[in-house]
């Protein structure tokens, strides 16, 4: 059967439901987190935050806000890569699942430098968090392109450096290769809906464009990365 992916599905996921808990939620959070973490996709975004901070030498601390922070994995990398770089991080994950929440504070106990905060951030509370970087990790697709230049708005009016946004290229490819990985991972239900579901809700390198031009954004870059994703930095510096 031939997969048409030329426009962006509106389909909200399992995952989307904000009072959603359970242990089937927390495997699907680390399910996530772990192949997100062997197809490279941490790397990426630690990439983004690097070229942000490449030319800061003389700032004390630095606030990076996680949206849509999962169970948390991408902070813990960030305050791993701090630690050894000698980077003052103040690291603050942000979801509007509470279950999510907790879960991600839980295995971040360790961690001094990082907070976790259940926050819609369409409510005026998130609207007020001031920062340094705005990440974006497979967050941004579980929104309408409406929404997107609203929240890209709100990202950039936040953010003193810059934004770093990692997520899903639409292809039929990426969507064939992960029905084999829901078979090798054995990915539940919500895992293995949801993921094929999130493909099909990603992004085209032309709509990232459009994205940005709406907003006006002066200085960015889109590249396609493995495994198909975009990593799109927003540079304020």
């Amino acid at each position: 059967m031939v997969l048409d992916t030329k426009y962006r599905i509106d389909k909200q996921e399992i995952i989307d439901d904000f009072n959603m808990e359970g242990e089937v939620l927390r495997e699907a959070l680390d399910k996530i987190a772990r192949i997100n973490q062997l197809l490279g996709g941490n790397r990426l975004t630690l990439s983004g935050v690097k070229k942000l901070i490449s030319n800061m030498s003389d700032v004390s601390e630095i606030t990076i806000v996680d949206v849509g922070c999962g169970n948390g994995d991408m902070l813990r990398i960030l305050a791993d890569y701090g630690s050894r770089n000698n980077f003052k991080f103040n690291l603050i994950g942000i979801d509007a699942n509470n279950f999510t929440i907790n879960h991600a504070a839980d295995l971040s106990r360790q961690y001094s430098n990082i907070s976790y905060r259940c926050v819609n951030i369409f409510d005026k509370v998130f609207e007020e968090l001031k920062c340094d970087i705005v990440l974006c990790t497979l967050t941004l697709h579980h929104f309408k392109d409406k929404e997107i230049l609203k929240l890209m708005a709100v990202f950039y009016n936040k953010a003193n450096l810059g934004i770093v946004i990692n997520d899903l290229h639409r292809s039929s490819i990426a969507y064939r290769l992960f029905q084999m990985l829901c078979f090798i991972f054995k990915l539940n239900a919500i895992s293995r809906e949801d993921g094929l579901t999130s493909i099909l809700r990603g992004f085209k390198k032309q709509e990232l464009f459009y994205f940005s031009k709406k907003n006006n954004f002066e200085k960015y870059s889109i590249q396609w990365k493995w495994a198909f994703r975009y990593q799109w930095i927003i540079s304020k510096i």
